[in-house]
């Protein structure tokens, strides 16, 4: 293993994060802030609870949810990205690193950078609402496994992506609208019965139940349930890098 490779790979990916606090970290700490206001304050002050929690801090874990997965995937994909759209992919694949090293140094990077970002919304959020964990290691296992998993997602995209419209695509027009329609605001057991057994397919909705259980002890699907799927998940993004760097998809064009 090329341990050196991937700290420089790491540090020049954390680099960059620290280069643009203002949009990587601050942006969504103020809009996260937002929802605080307008979810927590306007539609909690018509709700009081929520399966025996407060609405305000019902939506902390989707709320922290909402912006590791996006940040996440944005975080992988452009650093990827990047070096394809300059030419430096190149001098990846030609040097004596392979995809293994790459691949934890970009999506190490992004993971980090996401758990950072979902670390201080906690934070942001313990000004607003009063909020205890019930189950600390669980919480921390589902938020360091989101991070890993919506990297590597991330991490595909960049590869796929031809274009910087494309590199936003999936991030805002497919992960953005499956969290807000994954219970983030809300239990599935509100809805009626047929549009329950519909939100099931979404399998946001397994992450942001296994996180909101680790926080108040309470889940829409069996915790067991979030655990296998949010794996299969990883594994099906490890399967997918490892095919895109045996067979060079999108990478020596």
């Amino acid at each position: 293993m090329n341990f050196g490779a991937i700290r420089a790979i790491f540090l020049y990916e954390m680099a960059r994060f620290f280069r643009t606090l203002t949009q990587s970290l601050i942006s969504p700490v103020i809009s996260t802030s937002l929802y605080f206001v307008v979810f927590g304050a306007a539609i909690g002050s018509r709700i009081d609870e929520v399966e025996g929690v407060s609405y305000g801090a019902f939506i902390v874990p989707g709320l922290i949810m909402l912006s590791v997965m996006t940040q996440a995937t944005s975080n992988a994909s452009f650093g990827i990205y990047f070096p394809k759209f300059i030419g430096t992919i190149y001098e990846h694949l030609s040097a004596p690193v392979n995809f293994i090293e790459i691949t934890i140094g970009y999506v190490g990077a992004a993971a980090t950078k996401s758990l950072i970002i979902g670390v201080i919304i906690l934070v942001t959020a313990g000004f607003f609402v009063d909020l205890q964990i019930a189950h600390p290691v669980a919480m921390v296992a589902f938020l360091l496994l989101t991070c890993i998993s919506f990297a590597l997602l991330g991490f595909i995209i960049g590869i796929w992506a031809g274009n910087f419209e494309q590199l936003q695509l999936i991030p805002l027009l497919v992960i953005t609208p499956l969290v807000f329609l994954g219970g983030s605001f809300y239990s599935i057991t509100m809805l009626p019965p047929a549009w329950q057994v519909v939100t099931l397919f979404n399998p946001v909705v397994y992450l942001i139940s296994g996180f909101r259980w680790a926080f108040f002890g309470t889940a829409d699907v069996p915790v067991a349930i979030s655990l296998i799927a949010i794996t299969v998940f990883t594994g099906l993004c490890l399967a997918a890098i490892w095919w895109i760097f045996k067979t060079g998809w999108r990478l020596r064009q």
